[in-house]
């Protein structure tokens, strides 16, 4: 049996958004249960107006990590937070996983200072699978370190070529670093040492690739710090949502257009889909000793249940346990 630790209290929305999330994947997965972390007079009553199937459990925790905590408030003031007890539950072994729409700097400090790193790993990296024309592109760091020396940036090139092996089943994923063009002359020094590393490895490298590579390049794994990966993650939401406002803003602008909405509508579902980033919410912590996916903050139940999934897959696939393996290896 699974089982998977659901920091129900956390993000915007809380038990709105990860009690039915919860329901929907006990429901489709018998096999694995779940354990709500949070205040258990508010969790429970949902769960039975939802009617929750028998793989789902509560454990009560009396306090919340709030989004403007700081990491080291919540670490040092918030003990019995449904963040922390989740995590201790990975920890203790009564959980394969965590998922937290909480918090990001929270949860990162609050995981490592739990969980500790692998061996040889010395920060964990945020990575997370983004859409392009034809298929995903990992990338990571997408925000948990702010600044990252070259032999860290190798060490996350290290985690998610792991990463893409085990979730994509390539053999070799293509890896490449961010830089301001593909030139090797350009970037800063710590990219240019990066970039020597990377080239004297093992790993699949293709060089530097610029940020339009991220939607429209063939590159599998894409490899930078969590400053310039959080800021272009950040942006990209925002130009996705901003075509599908300006196209629902010209489909509804007069009687014509809206009528050439109601012919075009299986078109315009489409490719709503295909931008809705809600599909592809879940973020693995990786470098950790155990399992830990951080969903969106303003995550619905539907992107919520995404991310729940990815935790799914990484404890089917013994994700952690591979790193591991692959790093005690190299040290060897």
């Amino acid at each position: 049996m699974i089982r998977l630790s659901i920091d129900a209290m956390g993000g915007d929305l809380g038990i709105d958004a990860t009690v039915p999330a919860s329901i929907a994947i006990a429901s489709q997965n018998p096999d694995v249960e779940l354990i709500l972390v949070g205040d258990e007079s508010q969790i429970a009553p949902t769960l039975e107006s939802q009617s929750a199937t028998a793989n789902i459990s509560v454990r009560h925790a009396s306090e919340v990590v709030d989004m403007n905590d700081s990491p080291s408030f919540a670490l040092r003031k918030k003990k019995d937070s449904s963040m922390r007890v989740a995590i201790n539950l990975v920890n203790d072994g009564e959980a394969n996983a965590c998922i937290s729409s909480g918090n990001t700097g929270a949860l990162m400090a609050t995981a490592r200072f739990v969980l500790k790193t692998i061996p040889g790993i010395e920060r964990p990296a945020i990575c997370s699978a983004l859409p392009k024309l034809s298929g995903f592109t990992y990338m990571l760091d997408l925000g948990a370190n702010i600044d990252s020396r070259s032999d860290i940036l190798f060490q996350f090139g290290m985690m998610g070529d792991i990463l893409v092996q085990t979730l994509e089943g390539k053999s070799s994923p293509s890896i490449g670093l961010l830089n301001i063009g593909v030139e090797e002359l350009k970037g800063n020094d710590t990219i240019k040492a990066a970039a020597e590393l990377f080239r004297s490895s093992d790993l699949n490298y293709q060089g530097f690739v610029e940020p339009n590579d991220i939607y429209l390049g063939d590159t599998d794994l894409i490899v930078c710090d969590g400053f310039i990966g959080n800021i272009a993650l950040k942006a990209s939401e925002g130009v996705a949502q901003m075509i599908l406002g300006v196209v629902r803003d010209e489909f509804t602008r007069t009687a014509y257009s809206k009528g050439a909405a109601l012919i075009s509508k299986p078109v315009l579902n489409s490719i709503k889909k295909r931008l809705d980033h809600r599909r592809y919410n879940g973020a693995s912590l990786l470098g950790l000793r155990g399992s830990v996916v951080k969903s969106h903050g303003g995550s619905d139940a539907y992107g919520f249940e995404n991310a729940i999934g990815v935790a799914l897959e990484e404890v089917r696939e013994d994700l952690v346990a591979r790193i591991e393996n692959s790093f005690i290896a190299m040290q060897e």
